[in-house]
């Protein structure tokens, strides 16, 4: 049975930030990049468990995907059957900061 795909108070904020940042300089660059980080989850519906564990923090159920220049973390809630979209985190800016309580 598919996992359910819930994005985070915080991811979204991440996602309108990064859209916005691209879009001082090219708005249709920016559209297609969203787009495209968002389509990235989608196959975590039916396969939670194909990120890679992110080394930081060491647990199973933090995972992420690399889209370059970007992390997409999330976390495998598997009692719910849910993968929660934490954070999109630039590579450049060192350490993730992962919430430990997600908001949606």
């Amino acid at each position: 049975m598919a996992h359910k795909i819930v994005w985070s108070l915080q991811a979204r904020d991440d996602l309108r930030e990064i859209v916005s940042f691209i879009a001082a300089d090219n708005p249709t660059a920016a559209e297609t990049f969203g787009y495209r980080l968002m389509s990235q989850v989608d196959p975590l519906a039916n396969f939670p468990q194909l990120g890679r564990v992110v080394p930081e923090e060491g647990d199973e159920n933090i995972r992420e995907i690399i889209l370059r220049p970007y992390r997409i973390i999330y976390q495998v809630l598997p009692a719910q059957q849910v993968v929660a979209i934490a954070r999109l985190w630039h590579g450049a800016r060192g350490e993730p900061e992962v919430p430990t309580r997600l908001e949606f």
